[in-house]
């Protein structure tokens, strides 16, 4: 059974910060490319940034470009993803995603985690 279990969502001020997590299980993520996606309600879903099994980081959504860092634990078979200066605007289920290669869309991603939610609200 291949699974990715995202973690780490929840209630975060304006201006606030959150670190999720994605870990895997059944299969080990060092010889994937992992992508962190987000959809809001009623909108697409779409890529935030995704890291290759080499370590190469690519970012996908202009919106969140400085504000957000990927890094992966190969030890761990986990991928997080650090979150600053969070906005009404990046409420939305944040996804880990797997493929052997970072795509910008979603259909280009094998497997997926059910999401943890991200609500940023004063």
């Amino acid at each position: 059974q291949l699974q990715l279990v995202e973690s780490g969502g929840g209630l975060v001020r304006p201006g606030g910060s959150l670190r999720l997590s994605c870990a895997a299980s059944g299969f080990t993520l060092d010889d994937y490319a992992i992508g962190w996606f987000r959809q809001a309600p009623g909108a697409e879903r779409e890529g935030v940034q995704c890291i290759s099994s080499s370590g190469v980081v690519a970012d996908f959504a202009d919106s969140v470009k400085g504000r957000v860092n990927i890094s992966r634990d190969n030890a761990k078979n986990a991928v997080y993803l650090q979150m600053n200066s969070l906005q009404p605007e990046d409420t939305a289920i944040y996804y880990c995603a797997a493929a052997y290669h970072c795509y910008p869309f979603p259909q280009g991603m094998d497997y997926w985690g059910k999401g943890t939610l991200v609500t940023v609200s004063s």
